[in-house]
């Protein structure tokens, strides 16, 4: 059984994100459904959800009111094409082409929330261009003969309760109901309240494993973090495997006292063993050839003329493989053990996630690269990436490939985050191709 997808319709313009970069031209995306939204139209429409006056980043936190917008941006654009819109229990966004529980369905995505004072592309782009990959396939009039499906994962960043990807690892079963339970927000809100609060139930979150068991692939476009692609000159890549990467929580614990009458030597300060930890990070890195990065910290009491008595960091560390990984942690926590031993500092460290090596499903991302240069001859590059994405997540259940659009600064989890008009165009042409690869044959 076919569905078919619309008639040619007219051109409209590519999205209008920036002065179109050099190379040939890009034919502009069409769309025909009455009242479906051009790329443009679509990407000027979620541009200020969520931005930050003073900062122009992006605050798109999970079940906060600008997620709850981009939400409701979400359910739109589903229900203007006339998709099937439904919402999981884990609070992910569907909408569907075709039956959805038929099975073999082809799925693309990705996510709309934001790391704080983050950029416009990251996640967006994929929603987005998801949907403008829709309009493309039914300005070509193709029959698709298997179930189409556009989703919103929920919480990826994990910028509010601290672990990334929440939605995607309560469907696939990696975060228990349990753990979920546990997680909570800066301000103390558990995630089930902050469910409740936004209008969702809390009650329904776990394993799905029937709807996994419906989708045969999943295909998530997004920029590239990094420059890879600028740096090799192509605009559209797919990626070989994400590196193993996790997030550990290190406490050091001293005394709090006077900042201004109590010696150095009668001090327990843990800021200087924390501090003396960062640099031991970044040599192990170095060392190792991998990434690693203390980008969050918490001070109590946190007042300026007192001595700490507690000061929490988060590392965050990826390398190519496990042992380069488990070298580069390790020898940041031997470092940070000596130096709290040093200055008389009690140090916890908790592993708080961890994701081991992604190795995209092979075929599926061989089939990519033979979809894309079927009538071009070209070669599109393939390429591993440091990012953790709810594709990785899912790859362990289902097959799972992404693609990439050319990043030319390389910046990402930034307001200078950047993608070309004309590159986001060719990514939303190169998902259209793959879509009705995947979805025809």
């Amino acid at each position: 059984m076919t569905q078919h997808v619309g008639g040619h319709g007219k051109a409209s313009a590519g999205a209008e994100l920036s002065a179109p970069s050099a190379g040939p031209a890009v034919p502009t995306v069409r769309h025909s459904q009455p009242g479906g939204a051009s790329f443009q139209e679509m990407w000027r429409d979620l541009l200020p959800v969520g931005r930050h006056p003073e900062s122009h980043g992006y605050r798109r936190f999970a079940w906060t009111g600008a997620d709850l917008d981009c939400r409701a941006w979400f359910k739109d654009q589903a229900e203007t094409r006339g998709l099937t819109y439904e919402v999981d229990g884990n609070g992910n966004q569907w909408a569907w082409l075709g039956d959805p529980a038929a099975g073999d369905a082809v799925v693309t995505g990705s996510h709309l929330d934001s790391v704080p004072d983050g950029g416009a592309f990251d996640g967006p782009l994929g929603v987005v261009s998801s949907f403008a990959a829709l309009d493309e396939l039914r300005g070509r009039g193709v029959d698709l003969a298997k179930p189409l499906a556009i989703v919103n994962f929920g919480d990826e960043e994990g910028a509010r309760f601290g672990l990334a990807c929440v939605g995607s690892r309560l469907t696939s079963g990696q975060l228990t109901v349990e753990n979920a339970h546990r997680l909570t927000d800066g301000d103390g809100v558990s995630l089930p309240r902050a469910m409740e609060a936004a209008g969702y139930d809390p009650e329904t979150i776990g394993a799905d494993p029937e709807r996994l068991a419906r989708i045969g692939a999943f295909v998530e476009l997004h920029v590239e973090q990094g420059r890879a692609l600028d740096l090799s000159g192509d605009r559209v890549g797919i990626a070989s495997a994400i590196w193993p990467h996790g997030r550990w929580r290190f406490d050091f614990r001293g005394e709090a006292n006077h900042a201004g009458t109590t010696r150095l030597v009668d001090r327990r300060d843990p800021m200087l063993s924390y501090a003396e930890t960062v640099l031991a990070a970044r040599r192990e890195a170095e060392l190792a050839g991998a990434v690693a990065t203390f980008g969050k910290i918490a001070v109590e009491p946190n007042g300026v003329n007192a001595i700490p008595s507690l000061v929490r960091g988060w590392l965050d560390s990826r390398a190519e493989d496990q042992a380069s990984l488990d070298r580069v942690v390790g020898g940041i926590e031997k470092a940070a053990r000596e130096y709290a031993a040093a200055h008389g500092i009690d140090l916890d460290v908790v592993r708080e996630s961890f994701t081991p090596v992604v190795e995209f499903d092979h075929a599926l991302r061989d089939e990519l690269g033979r979809i894309l240069g079927k009538d071009t001859d070209i070669t599109v590059p393939v390429l591993g990436t440091g990012a953790g994405h709810d594709a990785g997540i899912l790859s362990g259940t289902i097959p799972t490939a992404m693609l990439f659009v050319r990043n030319p600064t390389g910046v990402s989890h930034s307001p200078a985050e950047f993608a070309a008009e004309d590159d986001c165009v060719a990514g939303v042409l190169a998902l259209a191709d793959v879509l009705e690869g995947l979805a025809r044959r």
